[in-house]
């Protein structure tokens, strides 16, 4: 619901009515993930999607349906009307679908206002009911306190690990969605380049943030797309921020006074992605130089230098795309291979 949270704001400031769809299950290669979730207002317009095309014109029926009576549904949409399921999923996957009015959303202005800001908060939902879970407390009600307590234990723990899913508590099967801080890009270095992997950063979600030492490049007007732009030794920054599993260092000053330190502090994180930019020759004097510095070779074995995948990139903005596309592709498990040449499922476990 991140991508169509402003949207909803807006209609909650202008007093519109509202249901919102989400994919709360799925099965084989369904096109969407347990979250992506549809709007539809009183008025027709609709925010987001739930199948990439497939089913949203019978989401958006029923929507419309439940803001007239107010009341929850759930639907499934899959293979075939033949297997008793509603609609055919052009892809061949199966969603089970939430619709829930926004009466039924509880503390929906503070929900919004912390997706939007990005603070950490999940939501458990049953048709009809949901419980707001933040780090430090609840409101609202699925209508049994000892399934409030339980739930809101789970969801604890998976908005700890940013996921969103299905539990069982009190023998019943509840939605969980979580919506954890944004996943941090760290790109190093003040550069053209580096205001190209900034865009496609933010683009993909990431909180991000420019640090060069040098003043006179480092600039908020320069990489107006980044969260903050940082004027520090890359090295010093990187010893005195949170890094996590899920962040994203970016090392393109491909200079040794610069590289070398940062390298020694990065590869000591638990960070998912590091990657440097660089020539062959400039990575391969790199990684001797970090093995005189005394980096050990599993260490060394988490670098990807030179950075991003083989697209024939030229330009900073092809470059961005090569580096995203390494990203996603180590995050997910994906062989950056052409899908053509493949034969395993498109979507895969996630």
């Amino acid at each position: 619901m991140r991508e169509i949270v402003d949207g909803l704001i807006a209609w909650r400031a202008a007093g519109v009515s509202f249901a919102v769809a989400t994919v709360v299950n799925t099965w084989r290669s369904a096109p969407r993930r347990p979250g992506a979730a549809m709007a539809v207002n009183e008025h027709g317009d609709v925010l987001g999607s739930v199948s990439g095309g497939c089913v949203e014109g019978a989401v958006y029926t029923a929507a419309q349906e439940v803001i007239k009576t107010k009341k929850a549904q759930t639907h499934t949409y899959g293979v075939s009307d033949g297997d008793a399921f509603e609609v055919g999923l052009t892809c061949g996957g199966t969603i089970e679908v939430m619709i829930q009015p926004d009466v039924a959303l509880s503390s929906l202005d503070a929900l919004l206002a912390d997706i939007a800001a990005g603070r950490p908060v999940a939501a458990v939902s049953l048709p009809g009911a949901q419980l707001v879970v933040w780090p430090d407390r609840t409101a609202g009600t699925l209508g049994d306190p000892e399934l409030d307590r339980i739930a809101a234990a789970q969801a604890r723990g998976l908005l700890a690990h940013g996921r969103s899913a299905i539990v069982t508590a009190c023998e019943r099967e509840v939605f969980v969605q979580s919506w954890a801080s944004p996943a941090r890009m760290i790109v190093f270095g003040a550069i053209d380049f580096a205001a190209a992997v900034a865009r496609i950063g933010k683009f993909l979600g990431y909180r991000v943030t420019v640090c060069d030492a040098r003043g006179v490049f480092a600039t908020e007007a320069r990489f107006p797309e980044a969260d903050e732009v940082v004027v520090q030794w890359p090295h010093r920054y990187l010893e005195s921020t949170e890094i996590d599993e899920r962040t994203v260092l970016c090392v393109l000053t491909h200079d040794p006074k610069f590289d070398i330190p940062l390298l020694e502090v990065a590869l000591r994180t638990p960070a998912r992605y590091i990657g440097a930019m660089g020539s062959r020759r400039t990575c391969e004097d790199r990684i001797r130089r970090l093995r005189e510095a005394g980096v050990p070779e599993a260490a060394l074995a988490r670098l990807r230098a030179p950075i991003g995948l083989d697209l024939g990139a030229r330009t900073p903005e092809e470059t961005a795309v090569a580096i995203a596309a390494e990203i996603v592709a180590l995050s997910w498990g994906g062989s950056g291979a052409p899908l053509t040449d493949l034969t395993a499922p498109i979507h895969g476990p996630a």
